[in-house]
């Protein structure tokens, strides 16, 4: 992807977009919106990013929606200055919507007793100090330790996950920072379609996200809407277009704002 094409696909989008009475921005959170850090709780968005989400909330023209693996419980803690936005959390088990409706997918028991087996491993071999359980999922995160602690940490899973590897209804999934195993759907490709079904086929909509996990839902928009990697190197992607935050992320998002 080169330089010129990763441009044209933002400039062909805000075009349409002007032209357009509504639209929908839907955006992942960690790698994203926010840096990565060693303490994922103060993990709050770049600076400058507050104000201008709150601009496009208050034109009252784009709906906001976080699309995020975290709980949706973090995601309001983090974001708690912002009001009037949607949340899909863990994946999209977990949905808040913009007027304070919750619900949670129920999940197989089957899958739920393998997860239970998964967490008493890391339990045995000492590893919940940096296992974070959530809805659907438990991920063990390795940001901030020294190379040689993740080399092990990485060595143990492999050891003793591996087995819940290509179990049905499962994932073991790497992400930037730890490894998760967790219900195999929904995933954000699930999110992305059932937003869409509940958007005007002329509406103007697109996904920021960073991570691999954001893979499906860039499949998913391909051919209805714009697809945005956000990240500070390009990796192949199935992403139209690229972002290096987080300084054209934020240019972005104020091209947005002036729009609506």
């Amino acid at each position: 992807m080169d330089n010129i094409d990763r441009k044209a696909a933002v400039a062909d989008f805000f075009q349409r977009f002007d032209r357009s009475m509504t639209a929908r921005l839907l955006l992942d959170y960690d790698g994203t919106l926010a840096p990565f850090q060693a303490d994922r709780h103060k993990a709050y968005p770049y600076p400058g990013i507050m104000p201008i989400l709150d601009r496009i909330i208050r034109s009252g023209r784009t709906k906001i929606t976080v699309v995020s693996g975290r709980p949706v419980s973090e995601i309001q803690n983090l974001l708690r200055e912002l009001t009037d936005f949607e949340i899909w959390g863990a994946h999209g088990l977990e949905h808040l919507s913009a007027d304070g409706v919750y619900r949670c997918t129920d999940i197989d028991p089957n899958i739920l007793a393998i997860l239970r087996e998964a967490e008493d491993w890391l339990s045995q071999k000492e590893l919940l100090p940096i296992t974070e359980i959530k809805p659907g999922g438990i991920a063990v995160h390795w940001r901030g330790l020294s190379a040689s602690e993740v080399e092990d940490v990485q060595s143990r899973i492999q050891g003793g996950w591996d087995k819940f590897n290509g179990i049905q209804g499962v994932k073991l999934l790497a992400f930037d920072g730890g490894i998760e195993l967790r219900t195999a759907c929904p995933d954000k490709g699930d999110v992305i379609r059932a937003v869409l079904k509940t958007t005007d086929a002329a509406t103007p909509i697109a996904f920021l996200g960073d991570d691999f996990t954001d893979e499906d839902a860039f499949h998913v928009l391909n051919g209805r809407g714009l697809s945005v990697l956000v990240r500070p190197e390009y990796r192949p992607t199935n992403a139209e277009a690229w972002l290096q935050s987080p300084q054209e992320l934020i240019s972005f998002l104020e091209s947005w704002a002036d729009i609506a």
